[in-house]
């Protein structure tokens, strides 16, 4: 993983860093993505850092994003248990202070089982780990980045509830993509977000407005995995801190309003070689004709381990759907998606934003550049599992050098959705979570997730379809009082 710029490389360090303050905080994050955390005095946080981690409650696994304990007993936390500790292990590698908390320090941690001392299965950075060490073992370091669209809305979290959540007021009308006019209604808060965002250590690549009433888009710099999966979370926690001193509520809810694009959180994914070398890129040789060997012409310009890695992504995905688009509203973004460039199917291309998976490659970058594009994840996804479903599937790939199951998208026409021809991702969270956690999932493979984790996060997604099935909507209310 890479290193905060400060992070200390003992407890001696750590002392020192540490030497005018009073008080630390800390966090973790459960399935939703969620962080979850508190304050700690100086004296106990240091003591948890000598003594290898402290504990912290278990049931942050045993309730979903609005603290309600799961429908079913799951594995971590459960009445049998008592909802014991969990320990929580302080990974100074990710040291930074909260500019906008009079620069409290501030540590992310990982859960670990009590018993074996051994990454909790659903941890999101202990399986973001896992993933990351795997890619070592075969001589790989995993990079990537993550891009978020977000609506803004002028309300506070008083006035949302006050108006149940309806006729919520957008920080700016109209649909100005790239707008270089719209940011200055709103200079202050716009402005914030990228410099506060650097001062906590989460680099931004690139910050724009994005088409839709209030709608922004944030390009988080290129770093290791698990760097990016930390900063991702940390963007959103940036965002919402801003927004708060603003007056506005950032919402990274896929799709907030029907008839309008709704949020991506597209990931892009790369590995590179322990002489930092990327191995998606073509030799030198290759760059000026392409691969003589690529299967289609769409993949000419990336190696043969990047079609492997392509394929396993392909191979898998649909199996893992839930870890890549958790929430009931994701699948609202994917639905019809096509019209708004949100991909619902299997698919892939070079340079296309049709597809699920864009190959970006020479001749549109330079081969150090080369990279793939997963353009499924909504920005409600929680990034841990999304770039661990993707490496894993990839890494799979590579190992078992799997062909690409068939032409890129270009090769298709529109009515190849309907005719089978195209095979079509799940459209709902419930038939993705049960494709998820059939016995034959590639999901419940061991080089994948495992079982352990199937069974776990599967319930709480099972516990999300449950409450939606049990909801009676407006749309509902609207549609059926009078007349039926």
């Amino acid at each position: 993983m890479t290193a905060t710029q400060y992070a200390p490389k003992s407890l001696e360090e750590l002392q020192t860093l540490l030497k005018h303050d009073h008080k630390v905080k800390v966090a973790g994050i459960d399935v939703d993505g969620i962080l979850r955390g508190k304050f700690m005095s100086k004296e106990k946080f240091l003591s948890a850092a000598k003594a290898d981690g402290f504990g912290f409650c278990s049931v942050i696994f045993g309730w979903d994003i609005h603290d309600t304990v799961y429908s079913k007993e799951l594995l971590i936390s459960n009445k049998a248990n008592g909802y014991r500790d969990v320990i929580a292990v302080i990974d100074l590698l990710t040291f930074r202070r909260i500019p906008w908390e009079n620069n409290v320090p501030f540590f992310l941690v990982s859960f670990l089982d009590p018993d074996t001392k051994e990454p909790l299965s659903v941890d999101p950075r202990g399986v973001l780990k896992i993933a990351s060490e795997r890619a070592e073992k075969l001589g790989y370091e995993c990079f990537s980045g993550v891009e978020y669209e977000y609506f803004n809305f002028k309300e506070t979290a008083q006035s949302v509830s006050q108006k149940n959540f309806t006729n919520l007021e957008p920080l700016t009308p109209g649909m100005h993509g790239y707008s270089l006019l719209r940011t200055q209604l709103n200079n202050d808060y716009f402005n914030d977000l990228f410099d506060r965002s650097l001062e906590f250590q989460v680099p931004i690549e690139g910050h724009h407005t994005e088409t839709g009433p209030g709608v922004l888009e944030t390009a988080l710099a290129y770093t290791t995995a698990l760097r990016m999966a930390d900063n991702a979370i940390l963007f959103k926690y940036t965002a919402k801190s801003v927004g708060m001193k603003h007056g506005v509520i950032p919402s990274f809810m896929a799709k907030p309003w029907g008839g309008l694009p709704g949020c991506s959180g597209h990931v892009h994914v790369s590995l590179r070689d322990k002489q930092g070398r990327n191995i998606f890129a073509v030799s030198d040789a290759e760059l000026k004709a392409g691969r003589a060997d690529a299967a289609y012409e769409d993949t000419k310009f990336i190696s043969q381990e990047a079609e492997w890695f392509l394929a396993g992504v392909l191979d898998g995905i649909a199996d893992v759907m839930p870890t890549v688009v958790p929430t009931i509203n994701g699948y609202k973004r994917l639905v019809g998606g096509e019209a708004f460039w949100a991909p619902n199917a299997v698919t892939y291309g070079y340079d296309s934003r049709a597809a699920s998976i864009r190959i970006i490659s020479p001749p549109s970058c330079p081969p150090a550049a080369t990279r793939l594009e997963v353009r499924i994840p909504g920005a409600d996804m929680n990034p841990y599992f999304a770039l661990s479903a993707i490496f894993l599937l990839g890494l799979r790939g590579i190992n078992k050098k799997l062909a690409l199951p068939g032409p890129p998208i270009s090769h298709f026409s529109p009515e190849d959705r309907s005719t089978g021809k195209i095979k079509m991702l799940p459209t709902s969270l419930e038939s993705a979570t049960i494709r998820m956690m059939r016995p034959e999932s590639i999901a419940r493979e061991s080089e994948v997730f495992g079982n352990n984790f199937v069974d776990h996060y599967g319930g709480t997604r099972e516990h999300e379809v449950k409450l939606w099935n049990e909801a009676v909507t407006n749309w509902e209310v609207e549609r059926y009082l009078e007349l039926a």
